[in-house]
């Protein structure tokens, strides 16, 4: 098992919105409420965190704790470019990196349900030790000075068997002092190490975990150790299945990381009209679909999900990051997801801009289902059977095989087994 390094930003979008100016981020500054959303603040300098201020804090009650906070307003779109460019100096360096971003959009896709907007962390990515080891001096020292080396600004690096433990490592490490949890060898338990004193708030990091955290705290579990502590039977019990994912996650168990590919991204813009509004904005968006469609570098994959923007004519930008229920290639239906989260444009746009951030199981052009490419139908069966496990379990895909058909007892007839595509 080759260890996971987790590359983190702390305040990424406040640094960016900062645009240089660090004597800010010594002051008590939070980033202002995005138009047309919840009057929270975001990002918060750890001089108001000092004062109380925290992320998500109503803004009346931010400034009733913290009178001198000075708000920064806050500009999505920067950050997706900035990071962008991040992302692409890591893959500079041989990492095949996968972002938070990517993580956060699986597990929408995985639940189904409507067409969602999705927040994610922005400013962490991972990305496997042994991929670039051997590139940069075959040590982690090399790999976390070739890293430091690409980003050139203040980084946490962690390493751990997984995802959720790097990023918690990540959160302990220091600008010049990574947090490092070994490997064990195949088939023996992960130690903690200096996580099993970690809050169980450290579980809010991953997607869809937050609603646990109060839980835990008030029965008293307060750390990531004594959570883990816990028979797995106790935790499903009282958790329910909630409960032992976060179990299975302190215990190693986490799905492979699935980097994304740096060599294909689909976007399309459109400069507006003055005070473009209506259907105006609703034949702008059609004909930026039917661009990022018309792309021959989409080679026929359906889109799963796409980051809608906006440039406000009264300056400051919007941004909007849409997951599709089902990965599709129809227009209609894509237009019918993005309309509604292009009405919630706070202001009137100078520039809208689509583009693709993840897709599906390719589908071959003009050919119907029977004489699709074996390969091709393998790879369509094996991921709608992972979205399947990934909603009700291990044994939410099960396979009949007969064992007995002559006997008179009905159970011992046939069995269930796991299914393998």
């Amino acid at each position: 098992m080759s260890s996971v390094i987790c590359v983190h930003l702390p305040r990424f979008p406040l640094v960016v919105a900062a645009d240089g100016r660090g004597e800010l981020l010594a002051q008590p500054v939070a980033l202002a409420p995005e138009p047309g959303r919840s009057a929270v603040v975001g990002e918060v300098s750890p001089a108001a965190e000092a004062a109380g201020v925290r992320r998500g804090l109503p803004l009346g009650e931010a400034l009733a704790r913290c009178p001198a906070l000075r708000l920064l307003p806050p500009d999505p779109v920067a950050v997706q470019a900035r990071w962008d460019e991040l992302v692409g100096r890591l893959e500079g360096i041989g990492a095949a990196v996968e972002t938070a971003q990517d993580v956060a959009a699986r597990e929408v896709s995985s639940r189904g349900g409507a067409s969602v907007a999705l927040d994610a962390e922005v400013g962490t990515a991972w990305f496997l030790a042994s991929s670039v080891r051997r590139l940069h001096g075959g040590s982690l020292d090399g790999t976390v000075a070739a890293v430091r080396g690409a980003l050139r600004m203040p980084v946490r690096i962690g390493a751990a068997p997984t995802r959720f433990l790097s990023r918690a490592a990540a959160g302990r490490a220091r600008v010049r002092r990574p947090v490092v949890i070994a490997t064990p060898p195949s088939g023996e338990p992960v130690d903690l190490g200096v996580l099993a004193g970690e809050p169980v708030g450290a579980l809010a990091q991953r997607p869809g975990f937050e609603r646990l955290v109060p839980t835990l705290e008030r029965l008293g579990i307060a750390t990531l150790g004594e959570l883990r502590a816990l028979p797995p039977g106790t935790v499903g019990a009282r958790f329910g299945r909630l409960g032992l994912d976060a179990h299975a996650l302190l215990q190693g168990h986490e799905a492979p990381l699935r980097p994304r590919d740096p060599t294909t991204r689909i976007e399309a813009d459109l400069l507006l009209p003055e005070a473009a509004s209506g259907e105006q904005l609703g034949h702008a968006l059609g004909l930026l679909i039917d661009r990022v469609l018309a792309d021959p570098g989409r080679r026929h994959r359906p889109v799963r999900s796409l980051l809608l923007q906006a440039s406000l004519v009264e300056r400051g930008t919007w941004q909007e990051r849409v997951v599709l229920r089902e990965a599709m290639s129809d227009a209609g239906r894509i237009r019918l997801a993005l309309g509604a989260r292009l009405a919630l444009l706070p202001a009137p746009a100078e520039r809208l801009a689509l583009r693709v951030d993840g897709f599906g199981v390719p589908v071959p052009a003009d050919r119907p289902l029977l004489e699709e490419d074996g390969a091709i139908r393998r790879a369509r069966l094996q991921e709608a059977v992972r979205q399947v496990r990934e909603v009700a379990g291990p044994e939410g895909a099960l396979r009949v095989v007969g064992i007995d058909p002559d006997s008179r007892v009905a159970e011992r007839q046939m069995a269930l087994t796991p299914f393998e595509a």
